[in-house]
């Protein structure tokens, strides 16, 4: 979340940047300020009020040494009124501090001056492609097809085990799956990430941290009974590593890599875009994450872009990168690139990775610090890329490379399917 000091320092300017989001912020931002107003005011005078406190207290022993009993007796009753004004003044200051919370976990992330202006998906900007779109022949069929027609997955056996949007990957479409996880941690690993196991399910601190709660709970599975909310993508657990955590500036960046299972409601997805592998509720991903200082951080953001690109160049898909608008980027994110490649046989671009600058707004709700050169603690910048989502990079991969033969399996796949070819 924003900063109350980004916020009362910098009012109109945070009003005007977060139009870019098409997010109207008048309102709840002067609500923002007369909260901390009020908290502060009542930290004012139960400070006041615990210095006079102390002076009584201390005087009463004295009075009573003197001799004094009326008077002391009369310090003790007004000890006493000041103690449950002092009550209150606390419960104030708790409501208030409450309060500001809540509002500040409704205000979106602030985009960065690079993201371009915009309403919808129509307005992204594309950044760079690259990649040969294949000319397939015209009785060319879709994934959900050829996985039928090769044995690779059953949808419906899927959906008799547990629902729509869990397939069983089978033989070499199981292979396949196992091929690519491998592939994108070998590679991670290459590029000086640290892989992590992380665990699959995490509590509500968690969620809260990484900005999944309260924004996105209606988009994770809860299991209500021990209240653990199933991960939405690893990028939850491997970040709440760093929560509470002072880094030392000459640490950063932290690069982790991670594969995990990926699990989301997807709640109101239908219509032929969900077809197949296209919007699952469990898929399987690798994701990249970074903890690095401000004035690293857009470095380490194209660092990830270029990785990214090195891969979808590895797996020869032809490919796209889109800069967001300011109305398609996450509610969390600053800036965002999505990629994409192309589906051959259904003549459509399918997104298979966003990769995102933070900058402190996640790790200011994680706590998450660094100490620099001069001993002062400020907050991280988070970032964070799918290297990459599988489902839609498996659908293009069967369908850019059918042949009359089989599927044929990308060169630098083949180490670790053992085989060249589907057939």
């Amino acid at each position: 979340m924003l900063t109350l000091k980004i916020i009362t320092e910098n009012t109109e300017e945070v009003i005007e940047r977060l139009k870019k989001k098409n997010f109207d912020a008048k309102e709840i931002i002067a609500e923002v300020i007369t909260t901390d107003k009020k908290r502060k005011s009542s930290q004012q005078i139960l400070d006041s009020n615990l210095a006079e406190l102390n002076k009584l207290s201390r005087s009463i022993g004295q009075l009573m040494k003197e001799g004094k009993t009326e008077e002391a007796e009369t310090a003790r009753k007004e000890v006493a009124s000041m103690k449950e004004v002092n009550k209150q003044l606390e419960s104030d200051m708790k409501e208030a501090e409450k309060k500001l919370t809540e509002l500040l976990c409704l205000i979106p992330n602030l985009p960065s001056p690079e993201v371009p202006e915009g309403k919808g998906a129509e307005d992204n900007v594309l950044e760079k492609e690259g990649g040969v779109i294949p000319t397939l022949p015209t009785n060319a069929l879709p994934h959900w097809d050829l996985a039928k027609k090769y044995d690779l997955i059953d949808f419906e056996l899927g959906v008799k085990i547990t629902g729509a949007g869990f397939p069983i990957y089978k033989q070499k479409g199981a292979q396949l799956q196992r091929a690519l996880i491998n592939f994108f941690l070998d590679n991670a690993r290459e590029a000086g990430y640290i892989e992590i196991q992380p665990p699959y399910l995490v509590n509500s601190d968690s969620a809260y941290a990484t900005g999944q709660l309260p924004d996105k709970e209606g988009q994770m599975y809860h299991c209500t009974a021990d209240d653990l909310y199933l991960i939405p993508t690893a990028e939850v657990p491997v970040t709440n590593i760093y929560r509470d955590v002072i880094l030392d500036e000459k640490d950063l960046p932290v690069k982790n890599s991670a594969y995990s299972s990926c699990f989301r409601r997807e709640a109101g997805s239908y219509g032929k875009d969900v077809r197949g592998l296209n919007r699952l509720h469990q898929f399987d991903k690798v994701e990249i994450v970074r903890i690095d200082t401000p004035e690293h951080s857009y470095q380490s953001l194209q660092e990830m872009v270029d990785y990214v690109q090195s891969l979808v160049e590895k797996l020869e898909l032809p490919w796209r990168i889109l800069r967001l608008c300011g109305g398609d980027i996450s509610f969390t994110s600053a800036i965002t690139f999505d990629f994409e490649v192309y589906s051959a046989a259904q003549q459509r671009w399918l997104e298979v990775s966003s990769v995102s600058n933070f900058e402190s707004y996640q790790a200011n709700r994680l706590k998450c610090r660094y100490k620099d050169a001069n001993k002062k603690t400020q907050l991280c910048h988070t970032l964070n890329g799918s290297a990459l989502a599988l489902p839609r990079i498996v659908a293009a991969l069967l369908e850019n490379n059918q042949t009359p033969d089989g599927i044929r399996i990308p060169k630098a796949l083949v180490p670790y399917t053992g085989f060249e070819i589907i057939s």
